[in-house]
């Protein structure tokens, strides 16, 4: 049987309430129309669901036992709304472990002090989530992606403690650490590249890899060698002392961050960590 949502929330509010005008005045109708979403309830069901005294009404046993379901009923799909907007409302990125932990992580308090209401919410997945509340910044290779959705085009440099000589690989040989991406489609970083632009020779440096550049910032952070990395990645750490550059030329390269088919982003939540991400990364 098909009975109306507006009748089930008019009787549910009647029997709640005890009273035809005090539904009334919650679902802002008239009580003639509780009266007759009532009426018209208890003649399809053909029961009597209240007993109608003058200026009273109270449930009958029938009445009761559905008065209890439609609460429970209701109860639930408020609760379940709750939910979904609280969800709605949490913004959420994913991205590579080492953009998520050196850059945006990081920046989360910032943001929350200008934006107090806004959730965000950072995890690390190489999936591409479809989700319109979700963000997924991905590394690639510009050849390959739509320039409408690139939000960072990548440079790379040498990198090394703070307390590192200005050119530590000056008396002899430097552990270098690089990156051997997961991703075997993507080309190797342009190390070689930087090497001949900066008139190097490659017998300076002794080459070791992680398959994160974040490995390769940490043990540059603790003076056990060098990194050969995005300069994204090390900005902040640049800026707050904890690594330093050496009198060497940034090289370009074809890597960057984007977000595929970012035009799909249009929710005010979204489009605010987009310009976000966009106003840090920049």
């Amino acid at each position: 049987m098909q009975v109306s949502l507006q009748t089930l929330k008019a009787f549910e509010s009647a029997a709640r309430l005890g009273s035809f005008k005090a539904a009334a005045d919650e679902l802002s109708i008239t009580p003639t129309a509780i009266s007759h979403h009532i009426n018209n309830l208890e003649n399809r069901l053909n029961v009597d669901l209240f007993y109608r005294q003058v200026r009273k009404i109270t449930l009958t046993p029938t009445g009761e036992y559905l008065s209890a379901a439609t609460s429970d009923g209701f109860n639930r799909i408020e609760q379940a709304l709750a939910q979904v907007e609280a969800t709605g409302a949490t913004v959420k990125i994913t991205t590579t472990s080492s953009l998520a932990a050196l850059r945006l992580i990081p920046a989360l308090q910032e943001l929350s002090i200008n934006q107090p209401n806004l959730e965000v919410d950072i995890s690390t997945s190489e999936a591409v989530d479809k989700q319109l509340h979700t963000l997924p910044i991905r590394f690639g290779q510009q050849h390959n992606i739509n320039a409408d959705d690139i939000i960072k085009t990548e440079q790379f440099n040498v990198f090394g403690s703070y307390k590192a000589a200005d050119t530590p690989w000056q008396n002899g040989p430097v552990t270098l650490y690089t990156t051997k991406w997961k991703n075997n489609a993507l080309s190797e970083p342009p190390l070689k590249q930087w090497l001949t632009q900066n008139n190097l020779d490659p017998a300076l440096f002794i080459i070791k890899t992680f398959d994160q550049e974040l490995f390769g910032i940490q043990e540059a952070m603790a003076g056990s060698g060098l990194v050969f990395c995005s300069v994204t990645l090390v900005q902040r750490l640049l800026n707050t002392e904890l690594l330093k550059s050496f009198n060497t030329q940034t090289v370009e390269s074809e890597f960057c961050y984007y977000i595929p088919n970012k035009q799909r982003f249009q929710t005010r939540d979204t489009r605010l960590v987009l310009k976000w991400v966009e106003r840090l990364l920049s």
